[in-house]
C-alpha cells in the first residue's frame, strides 16, 4: 500500500521507499522519512497528500506518494 490509498489521520509506518533516484532517497532522509519511521496522512489533494513526519507537515505530489510505500 502506498500514501496515495492510505486512510486520513490514521499513523501508519514506512515500509519502503520505491525509487532508484538516489537525490529523492537523500531528501525522504532529510525530512525523515525512512524504512521504519511512523508517518501519518493529514489530507488528500487533487495532486498528491499533505503528510506529518516527526515534528514537520509535507506535501507530496503524486509520484512521491506513490514511491513511499507503507
Amino acid at each position: 500500500m502506498n500514501l496515495l490509498e492510505a486512510e486520513e489521520g490514521k499513523e501508519y509506518i514506512v515500509k519502503e521507499i520505491l525509487t532508484d533516484d538516489e537525490e529523492l532517497n537523500a531528501f525522504l532522509f532529510s525530512l525523515g522519512c525512512y524504512s521504519g519511521e511512523p508517518i501519518t496522512v493529514i489530507s488528500h489533494l487533487k495532486g498528491g497528500c499533505v503528510v506529518s513526519i516527526k515534528d514537520g507537515r509535507y506535501n507530496m505530489d503524486t509520484d512521491l506518494a506513490k514511491a513511499i510505500s507503507i
